[in-house]
């Protein structure tokens, strides 16, 4: 039989995944690794731990399947977006710890440069906002604070990536330096327009063009993983959301998925068109295929699942995140707490890096069910702010909007109702959950001619369960305006 290999290295664990041909789960390794908080608002990986945890589940994955490389057709890579990387072109060796997506240390360098005008070319060529969320201040920021890196940057000593090029890199044996479109996108550095890295950009960042990987589509060439004794071809190449994307087929403008992991990343297809958003959404890249890019309108939500995380490993109020459903359901209906998880600033569509979390509404009857719903309403109340800002932005998302989900929490069908209710339309939960790595092995499964074309693969997309809004429109109304003024009390622009 001939398999496909998913690598998801995402931000708590890294996941390899063996696909059959009939793009069934045959096996899965999974390892978690540590995260670094050096100072509050900062978040790292270890580099080596990343690549590690990869190079160790991908050998769990074939030895569980009982199989060696030589079975494995081709690679599949989907990956933490925006986690920037900087290592030496000669050893490999990153020069600095990796600075996580969710860190917030650049924000006074992006404040700057919004209070001296910048932010409006920013968002013409990339479609993103001046935020420290984004790579390109990351990378700047590790060129800056190590010593004699700037300088060896110039001279072409230093290679920055996102995390599917420190992978790709590593995986090869050096042999190839590149990323994909979708990410590229998400470094704040990339013309999504050109489909090119842009000088002024660079400049106006500090980040020498020599560091930047080439672009190439997500189902494409990346070179031969040298690492498991038998060369495997690595075919596809997508950051984590927009892989889910693909997984959740949403081919057709106007599709529409959310997925709730750490954080949550609402996609909406607009096809051809990269629509400018006026809510402060962002515009993105969902994936590439033969120099042809497909756009999406994005909104990202930094706190989701890392709010039941909180709950069991801060508060101590759960044992485990499955407890959080039940809890819910018991929570006293006459109190109407507001939990704003703006634990590392508040994303779109309000990009508040130094937003904090608040919880309004407390009584001295509130216990732990009522900070659970709290918590699991959060997440519902902050796609309904994406959701309304998507349809201000682009009429054609005002219709019969149907939302995919995928995640770790769309397993709660509490949340999951809630959800369908306060956003007003129905919630499809799919069939198959793991969505994200299927996306990144369909990519590369269809490059290599083991899985078939878009067509007949988002054919095969199934619903499990589709939760159909109940609740009272007014009623969802309603309660989303408390959640509106609770934000905006936390709000600090």
């Amino acid at each position: 039989m001939t398999y496909i290999l998913a690598i998801d290295q995402g931000t708590t664990s890294t996941r390899a995944m063996l696909f059959d041909g009939d793009m069934a789960v045959v096996a899965v390794g999974q390892a978690e690794f540590p995260q670094h908080f050096p100072q509050s608002g900062w978040v790292e990986h270890d580099p080596q731990d990343l690549l590690d945890t990869t190079l160790t589940t991908c050998a769990m994955a074939m030895e569980k399947a009982g199989i060696d490389a030589g079975a494995v057709a081709a690679i599949g890579i989907t990956n933490q977006r925006e986690t920037t990387v900087v290592w030496e072109k000669d050893t490999g060796k990153p020069i600095h710890h990796a600075i996580v997506w969710q860190d917030r240390r650049t924000a006074q360098t992006c404040a700057r440069l919004k209070a001296q005008g910048h932010e409006a070319m920013v968002t013409a060529k990339t479609g993103l906002l001046l935020d420290p969320y984004f790579s390109g201040t990351k990378a700047a920021w590790i060129l800056d604070h190590v010593e004699g890196a700037r300088e060896r940057a110039g001279k072409g000593e230093l290679l920055f990536g996102t995390v599917d090029t420190f992978l790709i890199w590593h995986l090869t044996g050096g042999a190839v330096f590149a990323t994909d479109a979708t990410n590229a996108s998400r470094t704040m550095l990339y013309d999504i327009h050109a489909g090119a890295w842009d000088s002024a950009l660079c400049d106006l960042i500090g980040v020498p063009m020599a560091m930047l990987p080439d672009v190439r589509d997500s189902a494409g060439d990346f070179g031969t993983c040298d690492r498991f004794g038998a060369g495997i071809p690595i075919r596809g190449v997508a950051g984590d959301q927009q892989a889910a994307t693909v997984g959740q087929a949403c081919f057709a403008p106007g599709m529409m998925k959310s997925t709730y992991g750490t954080g949550c990343f609402a996609l909406l297809n607009t096809g051809e068109e990269a629509v400018t958003s006026t809510n402060r959404l962002l515009t993105t890249i969902a994936y590439q295929l033969d120099g042809k890019p497909t756009y999406a309108l994005e909104g990202s939500i930094f706190i989701a699942g890392a709010v039941v995380q909180w709950l069991r490993d801060g508060l101590g109020i759960i044992a485990s995140a499955e407890e959080t459903h039940a809890l819910a359901e018991k929570a006293d209906d006459t109190q109407r707490l507001y939990m704003v998880p703006a634990f590392t600033g508040l994303g779109a569509p309000h990009w508040d890096a130094q937003a904090r979390g608040a919880i309004y509404g407390i009584t001295r009857g509130s216990g732990p069910a009522e900070f659970a719903r709290a918590a699991l309403e959060s997440v519902g109340y902050q796609t309904r702010d994406l959701l309304d800002a998507m349809r201000g932005d682009w009429p054609q998302a005002a219709g019969d909007t149907v939302l995919r989900v995928d995640g770790g929490m769309t397993a709660s069908d509490w949340t999951m109702q809630f959800l369908a209710d306060v956003i007003g339309a129905p919630v499809d939960r799919p069939t198959i959950a793991e969505t994200t790595a299927r996306g990144a092995a369909w990519l590369a499964g269809m490059q290599v001619g083991v899985y078939p074309g878009m067509e007949e693969f988002a054919a095969q997309w199934e619903s499990e369960r589709r939760f159909e809004p109940q609740m009272d429109r007014g009623e969802a109304d309603s309660l989303h305006a408390g959640w509106k003024d609770a934000v905006r009390r936390t709000l600090t622009v």
